[in-house]
């Protein structure tokens, strides 16, 4: 197999995750949720666990328990007792502790914890491709559809419920869409730098961005970007390529900081 047969799937997979990062790292931003990242890959950990544990595929249980978060989370934030960053933080470190538990569980089975924590990009195969393709087209297809009332809850959600919008459901629209690209984003960055990926890009691009629409597609390009150069390095300096892309996206943060210091001054 030659270089490019061996790469193209995993840079096609990694710009398809980061072409759908890019808005909805804007809208976690915009929400002040940018650490729910994080909660739901530690719970991914928990549904690969749970699919070796019952025997079932491992997308499905990483999911589901996905899912299953992004909702608790939701109706937790309709009645919040404690700070929304405390609740992320009690979700986070439970889940990812209940998933080193069950995964310590598992017998007979060999389980490559380290790939699932910082990725395995180049695991990636033409096979993997059309359901992250359809993954990413419909998240795409609904970001659009919800666009605007999505932007105004991430805004002021008060006064989003003051112009009749379902705030709720609008919501947990946006935690499950999210519960979704971790799922995809896990072999792209693994559990632990999947939050990077989402928020990263999207600071970057918020410096240069006059609107809503302009940062969700500058963090869709500085994502790509990212994934591009992130892999280029890996393979010329032999460097994990997990954290080679979040370090390039952190490169291309520092980047547009400069650039936008010399401009103001």
């Amino acid at each position: 197999m030659s270089t490019i047969e061996l790469l193209w799937p995993a840079l096609a997979a990694g710009l398809l995750v980061a072409l759908v990062a890019g808005p909805l790292g804007s809208l976690l931003v915009w929400r002040r949720l940018a650490y729910f990242g994080d909660s739901l890959a530690h719970a991914a950990l928990l549904g690969v666990g749970l699919s070796f544990l019952l025997a079932i595929p491992g997308w499905l249980g990483i999911i589901l328990v996905c899912c299953v978060v992004a909702a608790l989370l939701g109706v937790m934030l309709r009645h919040p007792e404690l700070a929304s960053d405390t609740l992320l933080t009690l979700l986070a470190t439970t889940s990812l502790s209940l998933g080193l538990i069950v995964l310590s569980l598992v017998e007979n089975v060999r389980v490559d914890v380290m790939a699932y924590l910082f990725g395995d990009l180049l695991g990636v195969g033409a096979g993997d491709l059309p359901a992250l393709l359809l993954v990413t087209a419909v998240s795409l297809a609904l970001l659009a559809w919800q666009w605007r009332a999505l932007v105004l809850c991430a805004v002021n959600e008060e006064l989003a419920a003051v112009d009749g919008m379902p705030v709720a459901r609008l919501r947990l629209l946006l935690l499950l869409l999210v519960a979704l690209i971790v799922t995809a984003a896990m072999k792209v960055v693994g559990v632990l730098l999947i939050t990077a990926l989402l928020v990263i890009p999207a600071a970057a691009a918020r410096r240069f961005s006059r609107t809503p629409e302009q940062m969700a597609l500058l963090a869709s390009a500085v994502g790509m970007v990212a994934v591009a150069a992130g892999l280029g390095g890996s393979l010329h300096w032999d460097l994990p390529l997990g954290p080679a892309i979040v370090v390039a996206a952190a490169a291309c943060f520092a980047l547009a900081s400069l650039l936008r210091r010399s401009a103001t001054a």
